[in-house]
């Protein structure tokens, strides 16, 4: 039973940052097209959308890089540094 929930709590660790780009995208495109309108591009909803965007994306992007890290699954240069016995 504990396996399960905290395999819940995995998905959802990586399911709330996905909504969030996905969210933050929808509020840049609207914010844009809304500027085809009268009046002219809501800077406010456009720079909300890009933060929510950023960081969902980031998110995401780090967990990846942390597991294919910890898999060896990197290129050379993006290893961990192993310490040096004196």
């Amino acid at each position: 039973m504990p396996t399960k929930f905290s395999r819940f709590i995995a998905v959802l660790l990586l399911v709330i940052p996905g909504w969030m780009a996905t969210y933050g995208f929808l509020l840049m495109k609207n914010s844009v097209f809304e500027s085809f309108g009268p009046g002219t591009l809501p800077w406010l909803k456009f720079a909300a959308g890009l933060l929510l965007f950023a960081a969902g994306v980031a998110f995401i992007g780090g967990w990846i890089f942390y597991r294919d890290r910890k898999r060896n699954y990197v290129a050379p240069r993006f290893r961990e540094k192993k310490k040096q016995r004196r």
